[in-house]
């Protein structure tokens, strides 16, 4: 799944300009995302204030630390199969 190039806060200082006036047509076209993006983000985030933001990154940062173990445990998996099927 691609990352968004967006942070949380910035998704949701985009959607308050829209419900501010700036209009959802001005504020896709200012942000280069269509249509679909901009509704599906605020599925996501209209009702997030900032407590639920802070908690939605300490998440986000706790489950970046708990991949990186996993990810170094698969690449020492797939070497060490890798030298035991070279062995004669």
């Amino acid at each position: 799944m691609k990352k968004s190039k967006f942070t949380a806060e910035q998704i949701v200082f985009a959607l308050r300009q829209a419900e501010a006036g700036l209009g959802v047509d001005e504020t896709c076209r200012k942000l280069g995302i269509s249509q679909a993006t901009f509704v599906r983000r605020k599925a996501k985030y209209a009702e997030m204030g900032r407590p639920e933001m802070r908690s939605l990154r300490q998440l986000d940062e706790e489950n970046l630390k708990l991949k990186q173990p996993v990810a170094d445990l698969s690449l020492d998996k797939k070497m060490l199969k890798d030298v035991l099927a070279r062995k004669p």
